[in-house]
């Protein structure tokens, strides 16, 4: 799914919200616990308020590579033998520069206020489905 603001979610999963939870404005360090963890059930429905997009542009590596194997899925049938050959070995040595950016990438998050009024801060798309 894409995040965009203003889209009604749905948690699709349960979440806990664990760590110290303390009363807003009591000071940091004599702060006393209130309660031991937040549990969000599934189906708790909110709006996206806004979207985190970190800049999640490929190095130049990896986009050669993006360019290299769609221009072999688009056209590699109708090259000549030694071309695609020598298409196919580019791509073959930019494959781990696009692995490794691959497992790098940046994860889309959103601001969401549930319907309760309770706020989530940094949740990623994948615990969220469109309504």
């Amino acid at each position: 799914m894409t995040l965009t603001r203003g889209r009604r979610v749905r948690l699709a999963v349960d979440l806990r919200v664990a760590g110290t939870v303390t009363v807003a404005g009591d000071p940091v360090g004599e702060a006393a616990e209130v309660a031991g963890a937040l549990l969000l059930g599934e189906g708790a429905e909110g709006v996206v308020e806004r979207v985190d997009e970190p800049d999640g542009r490929p190095d130049p590596e990896a986009a050669e590579y993006e360019r290299l194997v769609s221009l072999l899925e688009s056209f590699g049938a109708q090259m000549p033998p030694a071309s695609r050959e020598r298409l196919e070995e580019e791509v073959r040595g930019l494959e781990p520069a696009w692995r490794a950016y691959r497992d790098r990438r940046p994860v889309v998050t959103a601001r969401v206020r549930l319907d309760g009024g309770l706020v989530l801060e940094r949740v990623r798309g994948d615990v969220l489905t469109e309504l």
